[in-house]
């Protein structure tokens, strides 16, 4: 089962037939708000398995096995893929968590997902994809950028884009231009270029100490700045 926000008689009947829980909202705020505030599914009396598929920092993913009680299965499954593979069944899993528990759950992935990868414990699902997304996010901004930068030059999109998929170039967002369903959109809090600035966020989570992160600070102030692309 998939759960977001409802009010309060949908979340009491939620909770009663709720066993497994596979959580898809935003960020810690709505995890937070989900599992033990404002619907408190962690309340849930047949609750056996909580499945984490947003994408967050490692460090709040893997602090939350203090926080559910140790009955409770935790499995970090964040995805790839964008609506296109979601609709297509076809989207990338990254998990991380006991491999019996994984192994129990893997009917789930596999009916969602094309593309598995066991990352290892609980927590390494996430890492590994917050760090695909520092390149997701670069891309993108890159990618937006290049584009602009040969509408001034007068090189035709169409015939750029064809260039970049088969040379050096070539990244996801290039690629899969005319699919992905946020590759033309601009800067918003609540759309995808938005959830990329957040997805940032958590990948700076990762970083050594010391480590050196203006790239991908950079890289979020050009998300920000994004303009809609015609």
């Amino acid at each position: 089962m998939i759960a977001g926000r409802g009010d309060d008689i949908t979340i009491t009947a939620f909770k009663q037939s709720l066993t497994t829980m596979i959580t898809v909202v935003r960020d810690t705020a709505e995890t937070d708000a989900l599992l033990f505030t404002d619907q408190a599914m962690i309340d849930a009396a047949d609750l056996r398995t909580i499945i984490i598929a947003s994408t967050l920092p490692p460090s709040y993913v893997r602090d939350l096995r203090a926080r559910v009680p140790a009955h409770i299965t935790l499995i970090d499954a964040p995805m790839s893929g964008a609506q296109i593979r979601a609709e297509a069944g076809t989207l990338s899993f990254m998990l991380g968590g006991a491999m019996v528990d994984i192994d129990a759950h893997r009917h789930i992935f596999d009916t969602m997902g094309q593309d598995i990868y066991i990352m290892g414990q609980f927590g390494d699902g996430m890492a590994a994809k917050v760090l695909n997304n520092l390149l997701a996010a670069s891309s993108t901004a890159m990618t937006r950028m290049v584009l602009d930068w040969a509408d001034h030059a007068g090189i035709p999109e169409d015939k750029l884009r064809a260039l970049i998929h088969t040379s050096s170039g070539q990244n996801w967002l290039a690629s899969g231009f005319d699919d992905i369903e946020f590759s033309r959109d601009g800067y918003a809090d609540d759309n995808s270029i938005g959830i990329l600035v957040k997805d940032v966020a958590a990948g700076l989570d990762l970083a050594p100490a010391g480590a050196d992160t203006s790239l991908p600070v950079a890289v979020q102030a050009m998300l920000r700045q994004m303009s809609p692309r015609k």
